[in-house]
């Protein structure tokens, strides 16, 4: 099906580190019907996909787990696209990548593909920034400023955890690494008053050019249902003093007495545990599966490390 410019296939790209809050603003917009009729594709770095199980009872979701799309995905991503473009009417695509994508890599890719550019536009980059670890990452992360810098827009979210001065310098630092992209504010998702950032100035950014960075990984751990939520809690409890900041993300869904926990950590912070009906379409499939993503580790040390710890306090 060849289509016309003016009615080409809109994508938006929903992109941000990990934690940042993409999955919180999209849930919000779908319910809101923002994006109403649009499919949803959701990219996860680690192999346990969660995302989709919360976005499925709003929108037709694709999900593509065990990678970023920008690379080791990225074959299967336009090959998901290209299907899409094979229907009748394929309707508009929000895309969430994963938290180590970069959204320059998948727009290039795009682009560069001989069906899609002729089928496709991109009409939105939008990438979130957390209020409350952006100034760490940016000066300590080279990932995060290039996500940055290939951005349409600028979400800060988490505008609620952080004092006006300092979001007002943010902001300054922002305009300062990509002086072209609008600049927004959420807090749960919904949209957010940015305070008056007039004079404010930005924050220092290191040089980060050359500098070594351990790789990034995504390990997916098995919760031994036996274990219990409360050895659970006390293990997830030691890591995140010992390790917290050298992970970067947690997430998953932990069976426990009061029924399917959402659980969620971003760094060292555990955000306030959500419950999950046994209903919710795609839910059960990988409960009991936790996903970790940071530097330093791998997964047969993270399972090894649980599972000693469940069995000294058995």
């Amino acid at each position: 099906m060849s289509l016309t410019p003016a009615n080409r296939i809109r994508l938006k790209i929903l992109s941000g580190f990990l934690g940042s809050g993409k999955t919180t603003w999209l849930r919000h917009q779908l319910h809101e019907g923002a994006l109403r009729g649009r499919v949803v594709i959701v990219n996860e770095a680690a192999a346990a996909a969660i995302d989709d199980a919360l976005l499925a009872d709003l929108a037709r979701v694709i999900v593509i787990p065990g990678g970023c799309i920008c690379c080791t995905r990225q074959a299967e991503f336009l090959a998901a696209l290209r299907r899409h473009c094979d229907q009748a009417r394929p309707p508009d695509i929000v895309l969430e990548t994963s938290g180590l994508a970069e959204p320059a890599r998948i727009v290039e890719a795009i682009r560069a593909d001989p069906v899609l550019v002729h089928h496709m536009v991109i009409d939105d980059v939008l990438v979130t920034v957390d209020a409350v670890h952006a100034r760490a990452s940016l000066q300590s992360d080279p990932l995060v400023r290039r996500q940055l810098v290939s951005a349409d827009r600028l979400l800060i979210t988490k505008l609620d955890q952080l004092e006006e001065a300092d979001v007002a310098c943010l902001i300054a630092t922002l305009r300062s690494i990509n002086p072209g992209a609008q600049v927004t504010g959420t807090i749960r998702g919904e949209d957010a008053r940015l305070p008056d950032h007039a004079g404010a100035e930005a924050f220092e950014l290191p040089a980060l050019a050359g500098q070594s960075e351990k790789p990034v990984v995504a390990a997916d751990i098995a919760i031994d249902p036996a274990m219990g939520w409360e050895v659970f809690s006390l293990w997830l409890s030691a890591l995140l003093h010992a390790r917290g900041d050298e992970i970067f993300r947690i997430k998953g869904v932990v069976r426990t007495p009061a029924g399917r926990v959402l659980l969620q950590c971003v760094q060292k912070s555990v955000l306030p545990p959500e419950i999950l009906p046994e209903t919710q379409a795609g839910g059960g499939d990988f409960d009991n599966r936790v996903a970790f993503i940071g530097r330093g580790f791998d997964q047969s040390s993270l399972q090894r490390s649980i599972t000693e710890f469940a069995a000294d306090k058995t």
